[in-house]
């Protein structure tokens, strides 16, 4: 049986093994890294098998998970080499378009891109991937069922990928909850207290608003009465610029995906 082999062990390739054994998952999983502490960590935790050399792994690939940081994709492909026999490759690298994998492995390597959120190891991972114009049906759902069971998968179009990438980040939850966290201990509530307040506020909210069926629209009016408490800090906070802070995070984002786009 071939193997999905992850060139790179850093984060999101731990995330990722740990969501497809908490899946299921028991076909075959190779990492190649550099890091040998880091292999032995994903072997114990995740059983998978640690494979330093580089050719070696490549050859033992049904699927290639490109899991490297943006500036080491290309030196990575390049170790590579050219490939001979038809090989499903999916990138995680932020920001490098699929002409420029393509460019350094192309055909009879078929490739996709892929975003999964490392929120994947506990099932509750997001994934968008996005595919080219030749891609079969039958190679798009051999990607897409692999990222499926770690969580819900958006096909979205290369052109909004980047767009994609900004918005959907855990870090938007973590950043937001460490905030309102530490707003709460200057109003007076101690730590344990203020982050289970901010908990709420956060993840409890967005939850019955996933799971219900009212609108965002419809929540946001059911939560700031006219003359509330609510209204006022959602009023002081808008006019501190709060969403024209959230909206130059994510141009921010935009363009350091862009300026990996060039690596």
């Amino acid at each position: 049986m071939k193997s999905v082999v992850f060139l790179g062990g850093g984060r999101i390739a731990s995330a990722l093994c740990a969501g497809l054994r908490l899946a299921g998952y028991r076909a075959p999983i190779i990492v190649h890294g550099r890091d040998r502490q880091k292999l032995r960590e994903l072997e114990r935790r995740h059983g998978v098998t640690a494979e330093p050399d580089l050719q070696r792994a490549v050859a033992q690939a049904g699927i290639l998970i490109i899991a490297v940081r943006p500036a080491s994709v290309a030196s990575l492909l390049k170790g590579i080499g050219p490939i001979r026999r038809p090989l499903t490759a999916v990138s995680l690298a932020a920001g490098i378009p699929l002409k420029n994998l393509r460019a350094h492995l192309g055909p009879p390597v078929r490739w996709a891109r892929a975003m999964p959120s490392p929120a994947c190891r506990s099932g509750r991972g997001l994934t968008a991937l996005t595919f080219g114009p030749n891609a079969t049906q039958r190679f798009r759902t051999g990607v897409k069922s692999l990222f499926a069971r770690v969580g819900p998968v958006l096909e979205v179009p290369e052109s909004k990928f980047d767009a994609f990438t900004v918005t959907y980040s855990c870090s938007h939850g973590y950043h937001a909850l460490a905030a309102l966290a530490e707003a709460g201990e200057k109003v007076g509530l101690d730590r344990k207290t203020a982050l289970a307040a901010a908990a709420h506020a956060l993840a409890d909210g967005i939850i019955a608003w996933r799971e219900g069926g009212l609108s965002l629209e419809d929540l946001l009016h059911e939560a700031a009465t006219p003359g509330g408490i609510a209204a006022a800090v959602m009023s002081a906070m808008d006019k501190r610029g709060y969403r024209q802070a959230v909206q130059a995070g994510l141009r921010a984002g935009i363009v350091r995906a862009r300026a990996n786009s060039k690596s």
